[in-house]
């Protein structure tokens, strides 16, 4: 019942809050270990979630492990997307977006006992990649709802405005952060929209 009301029960990132106001937060991410996987989401017609299948199928989400130790590897949150390459060091969270034909990336931010890329179990599947994330300082806004591509641009747009008037520099694009599963009630769901800053 809590995954339909929005409870977020699985681990999350550990931050440090360093500012906040009535419209972001900036939060101090640790070091963390994903797994991603880039597609093109046109290969998945219909099925926007080809990307969480292929890594919940590598953590065991999905039927058994696929990964050579066949280890269960739990569940976190957020699922961050993004769209293209983007030229910071992406949070672990799946970003939206993937107008036509342009590539996504979507992220697992995997459990805090893996320290180091080579310690989370070898993808059995070529296309999930295993890497470590730094220590990185994001704006956040978190919002309720469904994130859809309109919704994430206004939320993008303000948080830019929002930096550049408290005088706070962007150093790369934005990524997306879902915590919730697409059948949890929409007005419970957790998003938030994260952008990289110095």
């Amino acid at each position: 019942m809590g995954l339909i009301l929005g409870k977020i029960s699985v681990e999350t990132p550990k931050y440090e809050l360093v500012q906040s106001t009535s419209d972001y937060e900036i939060r101090k991410y640790e070091p963390s270990v994903v797994a991603e996987v880039a597609y093109d989401p046109t290969q998945f017609r219909g099925n926007k979630d080809g990307g969480f299948t292929v890594l919940a199928k590598y953590i065991g989400a999905i039927g058994e492990p696929q990964n050579i130790k066949s280890e269960k590897v739990a569940m976190t949150a957020p699922v961050i997307t993004k769209s293209e390459k983007i030229s910071m060091t992406a949070p672990v969270v799946t970003e939206g977006g993937g107008g036509e034909g342009k590539p996504v990336t979507m992220q697992f931010v995997l459990p805090s006992k893996y320290k180091k890329a080579e310690e989370a179990p070898k993808p059995a599947d070529e296309r999930v990649v295993i890497k470590e994330e730094g220590e990185r300082k994001l704006a956040v806004v978190r919002f309720s709802g469904i994130a859809t591509e309109g919704v994430v641009a206004e939320k993008v747009e303000k948080l830019k405005k929002s930096l550049e008037k408290d005088g706070h520099k962007v150093i790369g694009d934005y990524v997306l952060a879902r915590y919730n599963p697409p059948w949890t009630l929409p007005s419970l769901r957790t998003n938030e929209v994260m952008i990289p800053v110095e």
